[in-house]
């Protein structure tokens, strides 16, 4: 009922903005820069605040900080960013960016990374909205549990530093001034004596490593800048000198700091400190390296590890880390693990790129290790270097692939793992096996283990690669082969670390793997497919994927199209729908929306809120459900609006989300549940705490409206159209068909006026007194070019029979994919008065043998397997590659084409425009090429974005509405005056 009185109060505004739509004023493409978006979005745990930024286009935005309910005041804070409400729900803290004007001002003058304007950190009481703002800082950290703390690094001090910080401490009573020095600490920052730093040396170098460690000279010389420790319920406040890094254990309650030596000290020593707030103590447990990183610290707090590299010698061409461990009382950190350890391959080295982490219970260490690479040439002159690419036919990956990925490969490390109590170390990882995957918060008794080393050559063509499973034993590294060339889904481990989990695609079904029970088939019996249904390309279909796992594993639910099925890992239950089949039945889509990421398991009996979307009117909703009990279909209610952006608070039932449609910019609105779950009437009754872009009220907006029809095939297709806000049936209107492949169910989304990468911004044309349609393309295998006709001209003719829609004054816009399917359409119709193509395949048989140069990988798996859906080599079938390229059939095409295509394009190779344009302009059409010089795929600079939103915008006022065309489309733009007018007017 509450969604009914929604739709009747929003056909109501409609009517009524009809009515005085003629006196507003169409959009322009000046109000880009100030259209406002809601971005971060943060709710307490206790559900009573919600932190979130309003962003416009360009500009400054703000930070906004609510009570959840909508009640009482609100702070607004300009310019605020990245918050993070403190575990006890009591603080906010965040960043401030620097004034955009300033910023932008500074770039002008070209000035000095240190001179350029900088963030600056804040807090609020939540309580009081007492706000407390702090200049200059390069970073803000806060602990996920545990006491209210904050902890933020300075950038450089500024000259007038000391009378800055007077300013700053008087500004901020409440920090505690008198004890912001911890003397001790800062005293041994500033000066280690010898027989100190000798002391750490000795204690930490009895492995007998022969990596030439010694205490040298060739130490840190980068200096750090002031830490400033906050603890905001006691409103005091620890300064620590020459920090570099620094970071939080889970609970807070240590804070690990790097700190750099005192420049042109030579009795100083960089050295790594621990703090612990609740004792005001701080332990130095680390002098003297040349660098130290990848610091992990254990859940509680009580241990810490890193790798560091202490070489005496500057001209070493290779340096060599070693691992380090300290735990809470002990007098140092020590090393534990170097390149000559026992337990891993020999002479692999410790990786100083990989991340270091402690499981959960504190008991594993994993970190990474490699193998040692070859050392740079420093003999041969860089300009004697030869600089060649050798594409070999047996390498894993084509060279443009591996150049793409040099760096991440150089630094590319393979789990270890160090059992603490048992001080021995274990490799899990290496080239034959590369991927492991922990399980339990690391503590796992079973962890998954993936390798695509036999396969890598066949992905040039498949696109995806298989791969062989393994289980592995972290205790003693031991592996059992699961599955050869398994071609599916890999779900890895499950939480609590019993089962490994994949969908094979040749079965069609679910597979689980435990130590004790070998491989069963989970999902055997299930009516329904668990994959997609509407699969067009030629390959396998995706598995519509995972809810999650309950507690203890022991059980998991999957998806199908509509509903939610739930699995035994064992193979012994049959699987059980525990929405009853009313997903499908009402052609609801049902789904779990996770919104808290530290959730492992769902619990028996757990409340739930799912998503609902109708496939057939787009409509959506929020249903509560309590896991193990029975789908009330009766409970759920959908309206005309799109919810997106689902947020819990942790430990209440307080929901925050968005709704939104093509009239209606997503909002914030909050709803507060009982225990027993989301009531039905959740989405109507939820309130409305911020609505941005008032201001689209004085503007000619439009409307949206679901379209059927029967293609030429005879099937239904269905599609969007956009009318103006002052739609008159009376009158006879432009077209415009957008389309890329199937976008109905995007109804009741908004689009918000703004520069496009590329294609057509809908709410603009729309706004301007044309009528704009996307309609759905459905596909298959071998005719993408005759599929897109049968689609897009069956909806171009039932549209042009329609009163209001001149006929004569249709055109055709895409980008990419939709790109290509203009070109092809302009080959056999003329029906259209004109059309725009970005980055269109023209030539399917070059295209073929092309790179995607953004990954580097071929281009051939697309045509066999993918979008572009041929379904066979070019060898096989070559008549399906050339009846399906525009290119050879240029000669027929009638409409004028203008083209975006850029030389950097890091997905369709620009020759393909180039082959296109060429072709056209051999033959005499009207045909227009734009390169964005330096872009990618689609445009990214924001000016680019601006001016080829204007040049589209004239292309199709030229040929839709009879308006002037401008210099550059009427005459062109000579290499000569390029730079010196943009041919606009």
């Amino acid at each position: 009922m509450q969604w009914r009185v929604l739709s009747v109060l929003f056909l109501a505004v409609l009517v009524w903005a009809n009515e005085g739509a003629a006196q507003k004023k169409p959009l322009h493409h000046g109000v880009y820069d100030g259209w406002e978006s809601i971005q971060e979005r943060v709710i307490s745990a206790n559900g009573q605040w919600l932190a979130f930024t309003v962003n416009p286009q360009e500009g400054d935005g703000y930070l906004m900080i609510s009570a959840a309910d909508g009640s009482g005041a609100k702070l607004s804070i300009p310019r605020g960013y990245a918050a993070s409400i403190s575990p006890d729900s009591r603080w906010c803290s965040f960043k401030i960016k620097s004034p955009f004007a300033a910023t932008r001002e500074a770039r002008i003058k070209k000035k000095k990374p240190d001179d350029m304007p900088k963030d600056s950190v804040g807090w609020v009481n939540l309580a009081t909205m007492q706000l407390q703002k702090l200049p200059r800082t390069k970073s803000l950290k806060t602990p996920e549990e545990g006491p209210a703390l904050l902890a933020y690094l300075s950038e450089k001090a500024l000259p007038d530093t000391t009378k800055r910080r007077a300013n700053t401490v008087a500004a901020n009573p409440k920090l505690d001034s008198a004890q912001r020095v911890i003397d001790s600490l800062n005293n041994l920052l500033q000066k280690i004596p010898e027989k100190v730093g000798r002391k750490y040396w000795d204690d930490q170098e009895t492995d007998a490593d022969a990596d030439g460690d010694a205490p040298g000279s060739a130490l840190s010389v980068e200096e750090g800048t002031t830490l400033t420790l906050v603890q905001l319920e006691a409103g005091k406040s620890r300064q620590f000198e020459r920090v570099l890094d620094y970071g939080f254990s889970k609970n807070g309650t240590t804070l690990w700091l790097k700190a750099s030596a005192v420049a042109k000290d030579s009795n100083s020593k960089p050295m790594v400190v621990l703090y612990y707030p609740q004792q005001d103590r701080a332990d130095t447990i680390f002098v003297g390296y040349n660098d130290a990183r990848q610091f992990g610290i254990s859940h509680d707090g009580q241990q810490v590890a890193f790798v560091a590299e202490r070489d005496s010698s500057t001209k070493a061409l290779q340096k060599f880390y070693k691992l380090y461990h300290h735990r809470a009382g002990a007098d140092s950190a020590k090393p534990i693990a170097h390149r000559n350890s026992p337990g891993k391959i020999d002479n692999w080295q410790i990786s100083p790129d990989a991340d270091i982490s402690f499981s959960k219970c504190g008991q594993r260490l994993f970190f990474g290790v490699a193998p040692v690479g070859l050392p740079k040439d420093t003999l041969t002159p860089d300009f004697e270097k030869v600089s060649v690419d050798v594409w070999h036919y047996n390498d894993d990956y084509l060279q443009p692939a591996q150049l793409r990925n040099q760096d991440r490969e150089s630094k590319r490390s393979y789990l270890a793992v160090y059992d603490v109590p048992n001080a021995k170390l274990l490799q899990l990882a290496d080239l034959n096996l590369e991927t492991v995957t922990p399980s339990n918060e690391g503590d796992g008794a079973l962890f998954a283990a993936t390798t695509t080393k036999p396969y890598r050559i066949e992905s040039q063509w498949r696109g995806g690669s298989r791969l062989d499973l393994y289980a592995v034993n972290p205790a003693t590294a031991a592996t059992t082969l699961v599955m050869n060339g398994l071609d599916g889904v890999m779900y890895g481990a499950s939480p609590g670390g019993k089962h490994l989990l994949w969908y094979n695609y040749a079965t069609k079904q679910y597979h689980a793997y435990s130590s004790t029970g070998g491989t069963k088939t989970i999902s055997k019996g299930i009516g329904v497919a668990l994959a997609d249904e509407e699969n067009d390309v030629p390959d396998d279909a995706r598995p519509y994927g995972l809810m999650g796992w309950e507690a203890n594993d022991a059980a998991l639910f999957v998806y199908d199209r509509y509903d939610i099925w739930k699995l035994d890992p064992n193979g012994v239950q049959p699987p059980v729908c525990i929405t009853q089949g009313q997903g499908r039945k009402r052609q609801w889509v049902l789904r779990y929306p996770r919104t808290n990421p530290d959730e492992r398991f769902l619990q028996p009996q757990q409340q739930l809120v799912l998503e609902v979307f109708s496939e057939n009117d787009k409509s959506a909703g929020m249903a509560g459900y309590q896991l193990g009990a029975s789908f009330n279909a009766a409970t759920v209610f959908t309206g005309p609006v799109a919810i997106n952006n689902i947020i819990k608070a942790k430990s209440a039932n307080v929901y925050g989300f968005s709704t939104e449609s093509f009239v209606q910019s997503p909002n914030l609105c909050t709803v507060a549940a009982p225990a027993t779950g989301l009531p039905p009437n959740a989405v109507a009754e939820a309130k409305r705490i911020f609505q941005p872009n008032p201001q689209q009220a004085n503007y000619n907006w439009g409307t949206a409206e679901l379209m059927r029809w029967t293609m030429f095939d005879g099937k239904p297709s269905e599609g969007i159209l956009y009318k103006p806000e002052n739609f008159d049936p009376a009158k006879k209107y432009p077209i415009i068909l957008y389309f890329y492949e199937r976008d109905a169910n995007n109804l009741y989304n908004y689009i918000a006026p703004q520069p496009v990468r590329a294609s057509i911004n809908i709410s603009y044309y729309v706004s301007n007194g044309y009528l704009v349609f996307d309609p759905n393309i459905y596909y298959k295998t071998g005719q993408p070019g005759p599929d897109a006709y049968n689609s897009v001209v069956s909806a171009a003719k039932m549209l042009a029979s329609k009163a209001w829609v001149d006929s004569t004054k249709m055109a055709i816009q895409g980008h990419s994919w939709g790109g290509y399917q203009v070109a092809y359409l302009l080959t056999r119709t003329g029906m259209f008065a004109a059309a725009e193509a970005g980055a269109p395949v023209a030539n399917m048989t070059s295209a073929y043998g092309g790179i995607r140069w953004g990954p580097g990988v071929s281009r051939q798996f697309q045509y066999e397997h993918t979008q572009s859906r041929l379904g066979a080599t070019l060898w096989q079938k070559p008549d399906l590659y050339l009846k399906n390229s525009p290119l050879f059939t240029a000669d027929r095409i009638t409409t004028p084409l203008l083209m975006m295509h850029n030389d950097a394009d890091d997905a369709v190779p620009w020759y393909q425009g180039i082959e296109m344009f060429t072709a056209m302009r051999r033959l005499g059409k009207k045909v227009w090429l734009l390169n964005y010089n330096g872009e990618l795929h689609g445009l990214g600079e924001r000016k680019n974005r601006k001016d080829w939103t204007q040049r589209m915008q004239q292309f199709f006022d030229h040929y839709l509405k009879g308006a002037p065309a401008p210099a550059w489309l009427a005459e062109g733009l000579p290499a000569t005056q390029k730079g010196k007018t943009m041919g606009l007017k």
